[in-house]
C-alpha cells in the first residue's frame, strides 16, 4: 500500500514551468468550483454544484487517509487540478485487483478562453512526473469515462494503455494504466 500523506510534491518548478501544490480546500474551494461546474467538465459530474457542495468534497479529500488534491501551477497561474488517490481503498475498490505500487489519478485542465496546442498534454506529463518521483508508485491508473474521447486520445498520448472496461455507479469507465517502465 502507498503511504499517501509521505509523498509531497517537489518544490522547485521544472524546466517546463509546471509545479503542483496541495490544493487548499479553504482558500482554493471557490476557483476550482469555477472549474469543475464548466462545460468542459461534464465527465467530472459536478455541473451543479455549490460552492458549499466543492468545499465539502475538497475538506472531506484533505482530511481523507488514501485521497488527496493538488492545485498544477503553469508559471504560477492556477492552471490545473490533479487529485491522487490509493485505488486499493478510493475509487476502484472491487472493481480490479490493484498491485503494489498502483497509484490513481484524477486530472483536470482549467477552462480556458484561447486554446493553447500541447498544454494539457503538458500539465498532465507534469503530474505524472510528480507522481512517478514517488518510488513506492509504479503505476498511475485512471478511470476515465468512455464518451470522453479528448481525456481518452490525450491519456494515450502520454503513455497509458486501456485494460478494461469497469462499470462504476456514476459512468461505464475505460481502466487504464501507465507503467513506471512505459513512461521512462
Amino acid at each position: 500500500m502507498i503511504a499517501l500523506a509521505d509523498f509531497r510534491p517537489r518544490a522547485h518548478t521544472a524546466d517546463d514551468g509546471f509545479t503542483l501544490r496541495p490544493l487548499d480546500p479553504l482558500t482554493e474551494a471557490e476557483l476550482v468550483h469555477g472549474w469543475l461546474t464548466h462545460p468542459r467538465a461534464a465527465f467530472w459530474l459536478m455541473q451543479h454544484a455549490t460552492l458549499t457542495d466543492i468545499e465539502r468534497t475538497y475538506m472531506a479529500i484533505a482530511a481523507a487517509e488514501h485521497h488527496d488534491a493538488f492545485l498544477g501551477l503553469h508559471q504560477g497561474v492556477p492552471s490545473f487540478l490533479m487529485e491522487r488517490y490509493d485505488p486499493a481503498h478510493v475509487e476502484l475498490v472491487g472493481l480490479y485487483e490493484p498491485l503494489p505500487g498502483d497509484v490513481g489519478m484524477h486530472f483536470l485542465t482549467a477552462p480556458y478562453d484561447v486554446r493553447v496546442p500541447g498544454f494539457s498534454r503538458g500539465a498532465l506529463t507534469a503530474a505524472l512526473r510528480e507522481l512517478f518521483a514517488d518510488p513506492a508508485t509504479e503505476r498511475i491508473v485512471v478511470e476515465p469515462d468512455l464518451r470522453d474521447t479528448s481525456t481518452l486520445a490525450l491519456i494515450e498520448a502520454v503513455g497509458f494503455r486501456a485494460e478494461t472496461i469497469v462499470q462504476k455507479p456514476e459512468k461505464e469507465a475505460l481502466l487504464s494504466f501507465c507503467s513506471r517502465e512505459r513512461w521512462q
